[in-house]
């Protein structure tokens, strides 16, 4: 609990920093920019890329032995993004749907362990793409790659190396914990065919919300090429990583606002951006909020209908 409020009150120290150093211009301005045909391709990306975040987890589900249908699915993946794009710290609706699965396949140890990994595949996946973008397009961060490269390669290697390690360690917590993991990661991602699956999947979510923060910068009316927004927006994107958000609101605007900044435009125009996209991304998970609704609806409906004995 502590540190959910740790979370949103960071979100709003980093808004109030960013209100007092561009002010609220930049914010109104984006909102009044968005039109109809925007939000509905926010609305086409956002069912390609809910659609592909629930085949992910379906994979990885399976793997871990809590069998989820597709469907099933797509409608936890909507309320989860939904819940994300509302409630403080970005990240409630994944721990909803991590639990609600676990409580409905009978074991909700493996439904979170079935949340973390797929999401952490797609959080490694996004990095490993991110790192190419930025590699081939002038960014900020562009001297800093090495390292970054570096550092992911390191982690890479630490963790083949406690994957031959761990199965001959000692009977300790920790041990037992890393042959868990190192389980998990053999059943739920690596098995048969199940790591091209994550990986396609993962690729297409990252391109489908780079496309909408592409599209949220046009809204905005960033002019420059797509070449120059590309690194720029994926920046912005990796900052919504950090749990210190109000709604969605908070990393992603001040990284963009430097980002911008930095490459020569202007920091009112990434806050635009990201205030455009925020907005859209809002409007793509609506369908998560039907599916909340529908869900308040026939519960109060079920428990009429259930037989009172005695």
């Amino acid at each position: 609990m502590v540190w959910a409020w740790a979370r949103a009150l960071g979100g709003l120290g980093l808004l109030g920093a960013l209100l007092w150093q561009v002010g609220g211009g930049p914010f109104l301005a984006g909102l009044a920019l968005i039109d109809g045909p925007a939000l509905g391709a926010a609305l086409a990306i956002g069912a390609l890329t809910t659609v592909c975040g629930a085949w992910r987890w379906s994979l990885v589900a399976d793997g871990l032995g809590v069998r989820l249908p597709l469907r099933t699915a797509v409608a936890h993946c909507y309320r989860a993004v939904f819940l994300n794009a509302t409630l403080p710290g970005g990240v409630l609706g994944d721990v909803h749907r991590a639990v609600r699965h676990g409580r409905d396949a009978g074991d909700v140890g493996q439904g979170v362990r079935a949340v973390v990994w797929e999401r952490t595949a797609g959080q490694v996946v996004q990095a490993g793409l991110a790192l190419v973008v930025l590699a081939a397009f002038p960014s900020p961060v562009r001297a800093y790659l090495p390292a970054a490269a570096a550092l992911l390669a390191a982690g890479g290697l630490v963790v083949v190396l406690l994957a031959r390690v761990v199965p001959h360690a000692g009977p300790s917590r920790w041990a037992r914990a890393l042959r868990a993991a190192v389980t998990d990661v053999r059943a739920g991602l690596l098995a048969g065919r199940t790591w091209l699956g994550v990986l396609l999947a993962s690729a297409v979510m990252v391109g489908g919300h780079l496309a909408t923060f592409l599209l949220a910068a046009r809204v905005a009316g960033a002019t420059a090429p797509l070449s120059r927004l590309l690194p720029l927006t994926l920046l912005a994107l990796l900052a919504m990583g950090l749990p210190l958000n109000v709604a969605g609101f908070g990393p992603r605007e001040g990284v963009a606002a430097w980002a911008f900044g930095a490459a020569g435009l202007t920091a009112a125009q990434g806050v635009a951006t990201a205030t455009v996209y925020g907005a859209l991304v809002l409007v793509a998970s609506l369908p998560g909020a039907a599916v909340l609704l529908g869900r308040r609806i026939r519960a109060p409906l079920g428990r009429r209908e259930t037989p009172v004995r005695g």
